[in-house]
C-alpha cells in the first residue's frame, strides 16, 4: 500500500516541479489516506487520487489597470477549478504579492476536502492575483477589481463557480467585483459570497471562520468533558479570522494574550477585552494601520518586531494552554511546534489554511496534544458562504441567530465526521487523518458515480 502512496507522490512531484506548497499538502493528505486506499481498492482502480490532484481547469489571465498617477500596471489573475464532483466550484479569491500557482493549487486542493466536510453541495476551487491592495486608494482597488472581473466573469456563475473573499479581498473588493460582474452579465445573482448585508450577503459571514474555529475547538476539548473557559490562548494574525476568533474566545471566558501582523506581534499579559479588540478592528479594518500602535495605546502590552532571521516565531514561545494560528500558511514550523509543546500547549486549532508545516504536523501528531488541521476547524467560513448561496437561491435572508445555529450544527457535524473516520480506519484521535479521510470518501464516491470525466 505504501508503494502506491509513494507512486502518487512521485507522480505529483514530476508533474508539479517547484510547487512546494502544493506538494506539501498533497503529501500530507495522500499519506493520511493510506488506510482507506488499502481497504477500498475501488479508489485505486478508478485512479481517484490521480484525478483529484490534477485540477479540472486552471485559468490564468492578464490584469491591466491604471493607477492614480495615470500609469499602466499589469498583474496576473488566476482561477483554479479543482474539483466539481459535489457542486459548483467554491473557494476564495486572494489578492497578495505572494500569490502564485503553487499556493492557489494547495488552497484549492484543501478546499475540495474542506467543502466536502461541510455536507453542503459545493465543489472546490481557489483564485486570486499577485495584486497588493495595501497602500492603494479605493479608486485604484476599484480599477483593478473591474479589470480582474472583466476576464473572470466568463468562467464563473451561481451554478458554475462561486468565488468568495480571502486574504486581501474583503467587503470593499467583493463589492467592486460584484458590481462589474452584474454590469457585464446584466444579471443579479449569487455569483459571489461575502456580499454586503443590504444586497444579498449573509449575516455572520464576516465572523464565521473565527467563530467556527472556536466552536470546533470547544468540541475537541468537550470530548473529555473540558471547556475553553479560563484557558489562556495565543492567536496569530489580526485580520478577519483572528479578530473573530478573539471575539468568540473572549465571549466564552478564555484569555487571549497575543495578536500579530507581518510587522510583529502584541503580547498583552492582561489579556484582550472588548475595548482592546474594538481598537484592533478599527486599526486594521478602517485605518489599515500596523499592530505596533496597540502597544502605544494600551500600556502594559509589548510589541515585538518580526525577525526574519530567526528559525522560529517568538509568539509561539509564550506560555499558554491553546494556540489558534489565524494568519497564513506554514506559520508554525518544527521549532515552533517544539516551543509550543514545551510551554504547556494542550490544543492547536488552525484558523488559517495549512498553518503548520509538515515537520510541525508530525510533531503534533506524535504528541498527546489535540491538533486540528485548517480544513476541519476553519471550515466555518465556507460553510456560511454555502448558507449565503442557499439564501440567495431562495431569495430570503436568515436572522443572525438562525445562521449562528446552523454554523454550530455544521461545526459539530464536521467534528463528529473527523472523529468517526479516524476511529473507523484505526487512527483514533487523529484529526488530520479523520478530516482527510471523511472529506476524501464523499468526493471519491461522487466521482465514482459520475464516471471518468
Amino acid at each position: 500500500m505504501f508503494e502506491y502512496v509513494a507512486e502518487i507522490l512521485e507522480l505529483a512531484k514530476a508533474k508539479n516541479p517547484g510547487e512546494t506548497e502544493f506538494l506539501q499538502t498533497v503529501q500530507e493528505i495522500v499519506e493520511s489516506l493510506a488506510p482507506v486506499l488499502e481497504k477500498e481498492p475501488k479508489y485505486r482502480q478508478a485512479k481517484i487520487l490521480e484525478r483529484m490532484i490534477e485540477p479540472e481547469r486552471i485559468i490564468t489571465f492578464r490584469v491591466p489597470w491604471v493607477d492614480d498617477k495615470g500609469e499602466v500596471q499589469v498583474n496576473r489573475g488566476y482561477r483554479i477549478e479543482m474539483n466539481g464532483a459535489l457542486g459548483p466550484y467554491k473557494g476564495g479569491l486572494r489578492f497578495h504579492p505572494s500569490v502564485n500557482l503553487s499556493i492557489l493549487k494547495f488552497l484549492a486542493f484543501e478546499q475540495v476536502l474542506k467543502n466536502s466536510l461541510t455536507t453542503l453541495p459545493m465543489g472546490g476551487g481557489k483564485g486570486g492575483s499577485d495584486f497588493n491592495p495595501k497602500g492603494k486608494s479605493n479608486n485604484e482597488v476599484m480599477h483593478f477589481c473591474q479589470s480582474f472581473m472583466s476576464e473572470l466573469f466568463r468562467h464563473i456563475g451561481p451554478n458554475t463557480d462561486v468565488p468568495a473573499g480571502d486574504i486581501g479581498v474583503g467587503a470593499r473588493e467583493i463589492g467592486f467585483l460584484f458590481g462589474q460582474y452584474k454590469k457585464l452579465r446584466n444579471e443579479y445573482s449569487g455569483v459571489l459570497t461575502g456580499k454586503g448585508i443590504g444586497w444579498g450577503g449573509s449575516l455572520l459571514r464576516t465572523e464565521a471562520t473565527g467563530y467556527g474555529s472556536v466552536y470546533f475547538a470547544s468540541e475537541m476539548v468537550g470530548q473529555n468533558g473540558g471547556s475553553l473557559s479560563g484557558k489562556t490562548c495565543l492567536v496569530s494574525g489580526s485580520g478577519n479570522v483572528a479578530q473573530y476568533t478573539v471575539e468568540k474566545l473572549i465571549e466564552i471566558g478564555a484569555k487571549v494574550l497575543t495578536m500579530s501582523d507581518s510587522s510583529g506581534f502584541i503580547y498583552d499579559q492582561a489579556g484582550f477585552d472588548s475595548e482592546k479588540l474594538s481598537f484592533i478592528k478599527e486599526l486594521k479594518n478602517v485605518r489599515r494601520g500596523r499592530i505596533n500602535e496597540y502597544a502605544d495605546k494600551f500600556k502594559g502590552s509589548e510589541f515585538k518586531a518580526a525577525d526574519r532571521s530567526l528559525d522560529h516565531n517568538p509568539l509561539w514561545s509564550i506560555k499558554a494552554n491553546c494556540a489558534f494560528p489565524s494568519a497564513t500558511q506554514n506559520e508554525i514550523r518544527g521549532k515552533d511546534a517544539d516551543n509550543l509543546m514545551s510551554n504547556g500547549i494542550e490544543l492547536v486549532c488552525e484558523g488559517s489554511n495549512m498553518s503548520t508545516d509538515y515537520e510541525g504536523v508530525q510533531k503534533f501528531l506524535n504528541s498527546s496534544i489535540l491538533y486540528s488541521p485548517g480544513k476541519a476547524s476553519n471550515a466555518g467560513g465556507v460553510a456560511v458562504s454555502g448558507l449565503e448561496m442557499s439564501q440567495n437561491s431562495l431569495r430570503v435572508g436568515w436572522t443572525r441567530e438562525e445562521v449562528d445555529n446552523r454554523l454550530k450544527i455544521i461545526m459539530k457535524s464536521i467534528h463528529k465526521s473527523c472523529v468517526d473516520a479516524a476511529d473507523k480506519y484505526g487512527t483514533a484521535g487523529n484529526y488530520v487523518h479523520g478530516a482527510n479521510i471523511a472529506g476524501f470518501i464523499k468526493v471519491a464516491d461522487a466521482m465514482l458515480d459520475q464516471g471518468v470525466v
